[in-house]
């Protein structure tokens, strides 16, 4: 199973811990590709645009943001480990977010997403962790990725990860790996019907606006290109 880790923060705290103890269950018999934030994507989405008008290859951060896509499509299995920051996934992870939109299914879709699936680890002092996985998961969804489970950690005792007990820290090693065993067999997602609706919902948008354009736009062009759209 080819499995592509992207972790929002570069401290060695519950988040790496967390994300360890899931990767601990499947590491043997897997091919792992790990990207670390904001190490390996240091740059905001400044919104210029040009991905959505020329190209992403011509994104001023391509050189960082296209390995980290290249390495999603390759995968059978994405995980998302982050912190939470103010309730919400932090800068980093939206930062990648942000770059990524361009392959959402209003935009340029890659039909690869469409049998993936997703683990969205999360942790924070408390349970308060909902919209920030939902920051995660808006944007899986609109990527094409049916199956997404999320498994959010609270912490209660402390935020550190060298100052919980450790009964705490067994106990959410056991948890983090009883979600983990499920994902032992490699089986492919089926696409599920808010991915359907939205593809149905976006074709026709792209098949509408297609037949009034003249030349094509970057994105109509691409759905045409792949028979989803006539002219």
């Amino acid at each position: 199973m080819k499995i592509t880790v992207i972790t929002a923060t570069e401290v060695k705290g519950c988040t790496y811990h967390i994300k360890e103890a899931f990767l601990e269950v499947l590491r043997e018999g897997s091919s792992l590709t790990e990207f670390v934030l904001p190490r390996d994507l240091p740059h905001f989405c400044t919104g210029c645009k040009t991905c959505f008008v020329k190209g992403e290859e011509l994104c001023p951060h391509a050189a960082c943001v296209q390995p980290i896509w290249d390495a999603i499509l390759a995968a059978d299995l994405i995980v998302l480990a982050s912190p939470v920051y103010a309730l919400r996934a932090p800068g980093q992870m939206k930062a990648l977010l942000d770059h990524l939109c361009v392959h959402w299914m209003v935009h340029r879709p890659e039909a690869r997403m469409f049998r993936k699936r997703a683990v969205i680890l999360t942790n924070a002092i408390g349970p308060v962790q909902r919209q920030a996985q939902k920051d995660m998961a808006t944007s899986l969804l609109w990527l094409g990725v049916s199956d997404v489970k999320k498994l959010g950690i609270a912490l209660v005792e402390d935020a550190f990860w060298t100052k919980l007990s450790p009964q705490k820290r067994q106990a959410i090693h056991s948890k983090v790996q009883k979600l983990a065993a499920r994902y032992k067999a490699n089986t492919p997602a089926r696409q599920g019907i808010k991915v359907k609706a939205l593809f149905a919902l976006n074709r026709l948008m792209h098949q509408n606006t297609a037949r009034k354009e003249n030349p094509l736009s970057a994105d109509n062009q691409y759905w045409l290109e792949r028979g989803w759209i006539k002219l």
